[in-house]
């Protein structure tokens, strides 16, 4: 994957298929043992469930490593020097960020509204002015139940 100084094309060619065939086998088994963790963590396989404190953390550190090792050997990040890495990790890291933090504002913004409509469904007060007139909501409802 990297341009050793002094291989010919063939060696070279060789020595790329080998990184990315042991990459490749490297990723196929931290896959599976995500996915095995995965089943058996929540009960599929085995019978036993386990506690989201311990399965969310080796799901988290498996899924770490595998994203280390894509940007480290296929991205050729590995072999740069620090300040270049950087300038294309941590962006990604604000990204992840921005996810995390758009997701509970999300989740916020539901659980109001959930709030809100069910205060407004408890109330149900009689809403006419003081002249005995309907309100636009009761208009409605009048005129879809016709």
């Amino acid at each position: 994957m990297g341009h050793a100084h002094g291989l010919s094309v063939e060696e070279q060619r060789k020595a790329d298929i080998t990184v990315g065939v042991k990459g490749f086998i490297l990723l196929l088994i931290v896959t599976f043992a995500e996915v095995g963790i995965a089943l058996i963590g929540n009960g599929h396989i085995g019978g036993m469930s386990w506690s989201k404190w311990i399965m969310v953390p080796l799901m988290t550190g498996l899924s770490l490593y595998k994203a280390y090792y894509i940007v480290s050997i296929f991205m050729h990040l590995g072999h740069e020097v620090k300040g270049m890495a950087m300038s294309i990790v941590l962006p990604m890291f604000l990204l992840v960020w921005a996810i995390i933090a758009f997701l509970w504002e999300g989740d916020n913004w539901r659980n109001n509204r959930n709030y809100v409509n069910k205060k407004a469904k408890s109330a149900k007060v009689e809403s006419k002015d003081a002249l005995g007139l309907k309100s636009a909501d009761e208009l409605s409802n009048t005129v879809t139940m016709h």
